[in-house]
């Protein structure tokens, strides 16, 4: 944290949340801990994504983690579905009930796709935690899987 501003910075070349290569050769980000706590609680997130004219987009959705992964879910015809496959950048950011000066910023990229039972499968975690039950099967889901590439904690 910076006297100056209140901001804990972790880019993905921190000393603690280092990028480490698997065996593919494929570099990976682990979450920092306080940005795990605040995706694994309730708080909605907002995502941004790129419009296809190049504007922002931004929509409220429910968030977890998977694995060292930021996921949400979401149609599959949907405006923010369309945008991420096209241009996979995303910012997510969130404002714990806890602590609502104390923002969470993740940026990233969607690096895949889930559908049909893997899908479910998180949709009803993410259901679970926010609503207390698993969602309903009468819509489509998928579930877009987010390699965070910058996290910050605190003011932006």
């Amino acid at each position: 944290m910076t006297p100056d501003t209140g901001k804990v910075t972790l880019p993905a070349d921190s000393h603690r949340h280092r990028p480490t290569r698997n065996p593919h050769q494929e570099i990976t980000v682990t979450l920092a801990p306080d940005v795990r706590r605040v995706l694994d609680g309730t708080s909605i997130a907002h995502l941004a994504s790129v419009l296809p004219d190049g504007a922002p987009h931004s929509v409220p959705v429910w968030v977890g983690t998977h694995g060292d992964h930021v996921v949400i879910l979401t149609s599959p015809h949907s405006r923010k579905a369309r945008n991420l496959r096209r241009d996979p950048r995303v910012a997510l950011s969130l404002a714990p009930a806890d602590n609502p000066f104390q923002p969470v910023i993740v940026r990233g990229r969607v690096i895949e796709w889930l559908e049909g039972d893997a899908a479910w499968a998180v949709v009803d975690q993410l259901a679970a935690k926010y609503i207390g039950r698993p969602y309903s099967r009468s819509e489509e889901r998928v579930v877009a899987v987010i390699e965070p590439e910058r996290q910050t904690v605190g003011a932006a």
